[in-house]
């Protein structure tokens, strides 16, 4: 029945995109979301300052008319990751569950990062500018209807080699020494429907084959793993991808923001995807992707 739900929505969603009026006026400090041309501003600042990020044009069949051609979602490619989340958690990186910030409720099962960890990466936050007042709300439907993962169907797709982007196959000898790596191809989309960015990941085995869906949970917070995860198609490719459903992201940002102004840095839209990038650190912890080298975070 959640599989149902959530497809059922996935059609909505699409349905609601094409005749939804595109947000234009800003309202990150408010509520927590962007237009696309702050998403864009915002993505400018993050390739700019963290070279392994990088714009991509995509499918121009499957272009959004409301962001430019080539500009249409930020991509970075052959992400390590060393180790399982397990693992990091075994170790007390995880944070304690009596700490974690329930978003909506218990049964709407969306956890958010720590306090104490927002609060730290809140107070990184530096050089920044006054941003413009936003008055607009952000999408007034709630979502109610986001499946536990353990009931979403979950299967191990088949995928198209020739439609995911990366290098060849490793061919290098097999030595026991040497540390199996897994790696990542990121993505950030801009979301129409909940006005935010959406983070999308492909994994790789050592060998460059495509990871099971199973095992790209293996990578993630288990707060977040049975919770916040679905696996759908990427938007400009048809690859299937696991996403960190956008539903409550808006929230999770405005809180971040909060902070980060009670910590006297003044809550800038350049700077919204490097603080997205953080929160989303805390949902893969084992994922080493690039949000602060010459950001001056």
């Amino acid at each position: 029945m959640d599989s149902m739900r959530h497809a059922v929505h996935t059609v909505f969603k699409s349905a609601a995109e094409k005749v939804m009026p595109t947000r234009s006026e800003s309202g990150f400090q408010k509520h927590g979301v962007l237009t696309p041309e702050e998403f864009v501003t915002s993505g400018d600042h993050l390739a700019g300052t963290c070279s392994t990020w990088t714009w991509e044009t995509g499918n121009l069949a499957k272009a959004k008319d409301w962001l430019p051609k080539d500009k249409q979602y930020l991509i970075t490619r052959k992400v390590p990751s060393n180790k399982r989340a397990s693992e990091v958690e075994q170790y007390g990186e995880k944070a304690e569950a009596s700490s974690m910030l329930e978003e909506g409720g218990d049964d709407e099962g969306w956890v958010a990062p720590p306090m104490q960890t927002q609060r730290h990466e809140a107070e990184e936050i530096s050089s920044l500018q006054p941003a413009p007042e936003g008055h607009s709300s952000a999408p007034a439907e709630e979502e109610d209807d986001i499946p536990d993962i353990d009931e979403l169907e979950l299967e191990d797709h088949e995928i198209d080699e020739a439609a995911v982007p990366g290098p060849d196959a490793s061919t290098g000898a097999d030595h026991d020494h040497i540390v199996s790596t897994r790696t990542y191809d990121l993505m950030i989309t801009y979301d129409k429907y909940y006005q935010v960015p959406r983070f999308w990941l492909v994994g790789y085995d050592e060998n460059r084959q495509p990871l099971k869906s199973s095992q790209i949970l293996e990578d993630v917070s288990e707060e977040h793993a049975r919770k916040t995860i679905t696996v759908d198609p990427f938007p400009h490719s048809g690859v299937p991808a696991a996403s960190i459903h956008p539903c409550k992201h808006a929230s999770v940002m405005k809180k971040l923001g909060s902070m980060a102004e009670a910590s006297g840095h003044p809550f800038q839209v350049d700077s919204y995807l490097v603080l997205f990038l953080k929160f989303i650190a805390s949902v893969i912890p084992t994922i080493e992707y690039d949000y602060t080298m010459a950001a001056g975070w």
